[in-house]
């Protein structure tokens, strides 16, 4: 689930080359990242990649985002000269949001709650990714078209767009949350935290009397939890969820009345390799915040045990255990047990524990673990390992099968309900909520790779749950890209629609038909989107392909005055509300090709 090069963690003094010398980038490139980057494997993109990036980005990434410690002990200059060699281009600075030419002309209209919308991750506490009332019908999605673009300034899009009547809320890869008219794509207003922010906005009523009327909450990769005025941008409180130094946000807060539940992951797993770091520490956990004040209620991690430390390396560094069960999904709410449930990402150690690949019940008034049903143990993964037990890579390697997405709760015909959970291992397992999280029956969908299976997220209506599987990568007869329909009650497969064959606008590099985003679902409809920069719209009925749209087939004139490229569709899926579908596309992290576009599509263009 992470961006990974594995740079030396020493300073670089450029020895030989001068006291007052300037940094030389590329032989700095060589040897921090040239080992890595020259010769991509796992999730490291190649070196092409990083070179289509912002320069801006690139410094982003390493001061505050997810290279932050491989690139410890590198000065400013330093990394300034590998951002030059890398990119190309010169850094101007941050990005500065107020600078967005497409102002709104006339002021927003009071936020109304109830209007038309798609509020945060799944849409409901459920987790479901249904949209009852969505102002589209299933003959109107082959009529679908391009209504208006976007172009986010960076050269990523990552965030899911959230949406409430006529405001849309939107993040980026730079760091920047903006707010844009639902129906024209004009900006009301613009804020810079200064690292990224990949989780969805989600919106909330405050107190009467208080300095604003309405909430935005939304977390980003240093591990800081944000509330700002959702009609202004200024910031109400913040809160440090995790002191961790490779802690992140990436899945959505989701708000019940004034508590804020928040989950926490990390990329320890993408830095752990490197024989001089002390891996690993990091747990990942849940907060309960006090939505008003940003005051913490309670935090508890899914791995309850303290790391320890175990044994030293070949190079005398002390390594540490147990750790991993990184939260990177939205938690699911369940206001009639009172309970909260997630999914956790793999083991980085080979302590055993039972918090990794699991699907594990809070309480939510005290944030107390009712249960855990660990499905996979040792699951010990460190991205990069090649030789198990060498260096920090655990000696019992693991697949590295995270519960990547949020898990869905919902009713069966007997009054029970049944939580379902997709595993990057491919299977789709029901689960029983008033039996300590029991297996009620599985369904293996895909062959599953460290990339997924089931990936991101999955969709659901009161019978029916929609399951897109990526498979990227592995052999033809074994691959199974495409999006599946299985029955709620019973886990029986209703139908399977393959991914079409890749067919990617910016050529063969890194082109694939990975079914890897989050799907999203209407009466009659399911949306899902694939890696070389498809959406589609499949008859819920049959799995038959209604409307497919190249999202990256050609550049787009925005509405912001700029230029928008498509790119690979991953992560966050589309939301829809008040006949309007929206999506981002451009993520090309790890597989795929970035691009900036943040896409508005109605029936005609209307």
């Amino acid at each position: 689930m992470t961006l990974a090069c594995f740079w030396g963690i020493r300073a670089t003094s450029q020895e030989g080359t001068g006291k007052d010398a300037p940094p030389d980038g590329a032989n700095l490139y060589q040897q921090r990242c040239g080992v890595c980057h020259d010769n991509p494997q796992d999730r490291t993109p190649p070196k092409s990649i990083l070179a289509r990036r912002a320069p801006e980005e690139i410094i982003a990434s390493l001061m505050t985002g997810s290279m932050k410690t491989q690139a410890n002990g590198l000065k400013e200059s330093e990394i300034r000269a590998l951002t030059v060699y890398l990119t190309g281009k010169q850094p101007g600075g941050l990005i500065d949001p107020g600078d967005l030419p497409n102002r709104c002309q006339a002021p927003a209209g009071p936020i109304n709650l109830k209007a038309p919308h798609w509020n945060g991750w799944g849409n409901d506490y459920y987790n479901t990714r249904y949209q009852p009332h969505p102002g589209l019908k299933p003959e109107d999605a082959p009529r679908l078209k391009v209504k208006w673009v976007f172009a986010y300034p960076t050269t990523q899009a990552m965030g899911q767009p959230t949406i409430i009547g006529d405001r849309l809320y939107v993040t980026t890869s730079s760091g920047q949350v903006i707010c844009l008219n639902a129906q024209t794509g004009c900006a009301y207003w613009a804020l810079n935290v200064g690292a990224t922010v990949r989780a969805s906005v989600t919106v909330g009523p405050l107190p009467a009397g208080g300095k604003a009327k309405f909430a935005a909450y939304f977390g980003d990769v240093r591990a800081y939890v944000y509330a700002v005025d959702a009609e202004t941008g200024k910031e109400l409180w913040r809160l440090k969820a995790d002191d961790h130094p490779v802690a992140r946000i990436t899945g959505s807060p989701v708000l019940h009345q004034n508590r804020l539940y928040v989950p926490v992951s990390s990329v320890e797993e993408a830095v752990g390799r490197n024989d001089k770091y002390e891996c690993c520490t990091f747990r990942g956990s849940m907060l309960a915040i006090d939505a008003y004040t940003g005051k913490l209620i309670w935090k508890t991690y899914s791995i309850p045990d303290e790391p320890k430390p175990s044994r030293k390396n070949a190079a005398g560094t002390q390594l540490y255990g147990p750790a991993g069960a990184a939260i990177w999904s939205a938690p699911t709410l369940d206001l009639k047990r009172g309970a909260l449930y997630v999914g956790t990402g793999n083991s980085y150690t080979d302590a055993p524990t039972g918090g990794p690949d699991a699907i594990i019940a809070f309480d939510l008034e005290t944030g107390k673990i009712r249960w855990v049903n660990q499905v996979l143990p040792n699951d010990n993964f460190i991205i990069n390992c090649r030789q198990p037990g060498v260096g920090n890579c655990p000696k019992e390697a693991g697949p590295d099968f995270d519960f990547g997405s949020s898990p869905i709760l919902r009713n069966l015909p007997n009054g029970k309900q049944v939580l379902l959970a997709g595993q990057k291992s491919g299977i789709l397992f029901a689960l029983d909520p008033d039996n300590q999280g029991k297996k009620l029956w599985e369904n293996k969908l895909g062959s599953g790779t460290a990339l997924g299976g089931i990936e991101w997220g999955f969709a659901a209506d009161a019978t029916t749950v929609y399951v897109p599987v990526a498979d990227p990568f592995g052999a033809p007869d074994t691959r199974k890209p495409g999006l599946s329909a299985v029955k709620i009650a019973t886990g029986e497969t209703l139908w399977r629609t393959p991914a079409p064959a890749a067919k990617c606008a910016w050529g063969a590099q890194r082109c694939a038909n990975a079914q890897s985003a989050a799907a999203t679902l209407i009466p009659g409809v399911v949306f899902s989107g694939t890696a070389d920069g498809h959406m589609r719209a499949y008859a819920a009925s049959d799995g038959k392909i209604i409307w497919d749209f190249d999202t990256a087939a050609e550049p787009y004139n925005a509405v912001n005055g700029k230029q928008a490229r498509g790119g690979t569709i991953d992560a966050g899926g589309a939301t829809i509300a008040n006949g309007i579908l929206y999506l981002n596309s451009g993520y090309g992290v790890i597989i795929g090709m970035p691009g900036n576009a943040l896409l508005a599509f109605s029936v005609d263009g209307k």
